[in-house]
């Protein structure tokens, strides 16, 4: 194909999900709306009800296929929006913000079935999410996009090794442990028998050391930073550097 003559037999190829806007009637059965999508696109009925029972059998929505759009919850809408983005077959799926305003139980069931169905059917899926959760349980590679430009673009666990320079470190104790750990690092949060501690790096092993010879631990256990934790930490860092830099230009002038 040559993308930018927009030829239908290419456009089909793709299709995009957006989290806040709705692709079916909002006062026809789901049915029917995929109805509709199936004539639009050119589908055979045969290879469309195949389609269509397969994905609605993942998605556990067989039951509410002749529900009026407007009466089913959140989680049954965003499923069958999903059936209505995947019945034509596309080989790219671009997602925008696909989990937003579910609940917990319905973001996980959506997350698993985009990641079965991306490797069952070797398409390309391009999420775009403020959801550190979709991106941590769908993505292989990350684009991080600051002010226009890429910042970052790489595997998800890269930008835990470049970017954070801490570790957490969480102890239990065997008897109440009344003292102040600040100085093995930055105190996360502290009950009378646990603490859990924000560790640089380099530190890990050492304060390890230290707090196994000082304290009666019955619990070591050592955790990366959370992604979310990392990206915020990185972007208010960039954010304070330009602020500098700009003050500095300002003053110069």
């Amino acid at each position: 194909f040559v993308p930018w003559e927009r030829k239908n037999e290419m456009k089909r190829q793709f299709s995009l999900l957006m989290g806040q806007k709705n692709a079916l009637w909002w006062d026809l059965p789901a049915q029917e709306s995929l109805e509709l999508n199936r004539a639009i696109y050119g589908i055979d009925r045969a290879r469309f009800r195949q389609v269509v029972g397969g994905l609605s059998e993942l998605l556990e929505v067989t039951d509410k296929m002749n529900v009026m759009v407007r009466e089913l919850s959140l989680g049954e809408r965003m499923k069958m929006e999903l059936i209505s983005a995947l019945i034509h077959e596309p080989r790219v799926l671009f997602l925008d913000e696909p989990t937003i305003g579910l609940d917990v139980v319905s973001q996980k069931r959506v997350r698993e079935f985009l990641r079965v169905y991306s490797q069952e059917h070797k398409i390309v899926t391009m999420l775009t999410s403020h959801y550190m959760q979709d991106i941590e349980e769908l993505c292989q590679r990350v684009i991080i996009i600051d002010h226009g430009k890429i910042f970052f673009d790489g595997p998800l666990e890269a930008i835990i090794d470049r970017f954070s320079g801490a570790k957490i470190v969480s102890l239990t104790f065997e008897e109440t442990a009344a003292r102040d750990f600040s100085a093995f690092g930055e105190v996360i949060e502290q009950t009378p028998l646990s603490v859990q501690l924000k560790v640089p790096r380099a530190q890990v092993t050492e304060t390890a050391r230290q707090l196994l010879d000082n304290c009666n631990v019955i619990d070591i256990n050592v955790q990366e930073l959370p992604v979310e934790e990392v990206i915020r930490q990185l972007f208010g860092e960039r954010t304070t550097l330009n602020n500098a830099v700009a003050a500095e230009l300002a003053a110069a002038v």
